[in-house]
């Protein structure tokens, strides 16, 4: 009896590759957040890294403290985000 590569696929493979594949997309979402604080910086496009290296170069204070609060929300809400697609899609792991 031979099974067909669809089923194989989508009952074996993909439940297995999930983790790792939603493990890496997070990592490259983050990459792409820090690498846009650069990009900005470079290409002189307005936005919240062109507005956090203002606010360093004249200390301000407040305004830096609230970008790194956006910022690091971004990453908890990406982070939980995982969590509960690695408990979606992995019956082991348990939130």
């Amino acid at each position: 009896m031979v099974l067909k590569n669809s089923k194989v696929l989508f009952r074996q493979v993909f439940p297995n590759a999930w983790n790792p594949i939603i493990t890496t997309l997070s990592g490259w979402l983050a990459s792409l957040l820090t690498g846009a604080f650069f990009v900005e910086y470079v290409f002189n496009f307005r936005g919240l890294g062109d507005l956090t290296i203002q606010s360093l170069s004249q200390f301000d204070v407040p305004v830096v403290l609230g970008c790194c609060v956006v910022t690091v929300s971004v990453f908890i809400v990406t982070n939980l985000f995982v969590d509960i697609l690695y408990s979606l899609t992995d019956p082991r792991i348990k939130i």
